[in-house]
């Protein structure tokens, strides 16, 4: 999940989680192999922001994440559910996400518990907003453009 600065922890440095990623799709590379070594820099996390504001994010990505929250809440940040509401929906902690917001793409960390969800509801909202999506951790690490186009 999160380190204290707001980016994700490498796979390996504590519990792992079912992790996916949409991304702005007018920056991205069109090949697979492009496309993983695009991957590797924006998950480097140097972006001079706090990982956490919707705002730096493309439009498309904005109106994606504002959808995706009242689905699955983000853990931290502006809209993370405050205590009141995490004791009232004694659901709602099962959902929480690991949103980590860049300038081209939004991570998300799911608990495994909610795998299967999270994938029909990251990509159907993919589609819907027009932005790419990455089943980071799938097995076969599916890659989709919003065109529908694969990137094998």
């Amino acid at each position: 999940m999160s380190r204290a600065n707001g980016k994700p922890q490498k796979e390996g440095e504590s519990g792992m989680s079912y992790d996916l990623m949409v991304f702005e799709k007018t920056k991205a590379p069109d090949t697979r192999e492009a496309f993983m070594a695009w991957y590797e820099k924006q998950t480097a996390w140097e972006e001079d922001h706090d990982y956490q504001t919707i705002g730096v994010s493309a439009p498309a990505l904005q109106n994606w994440f504002m959808e995706m929250k009242d689905i699955f809440p983000p853990m931290n940040g502006a809209y993370a559910p405050g205590m009141e509401e995490l004791e009232k929906d004694g659901d709602l902690e099962s959902r929480l996400v690991d949103y980590c917001i860049g300038r081209e793409v939004i991570y998300a960390a799911f608990p495994w518990s909610a795998a299967e969800e999270a994938y029909e509801t990251v990509r159907r909202l993919a589609e819907k907003h027009a932005v790419g999506f990455f089943d980071v951790s799938g097995d076969e690490g599916e890659i989709l453009l919003p065109d529908g186009i694969r990137l094998s």
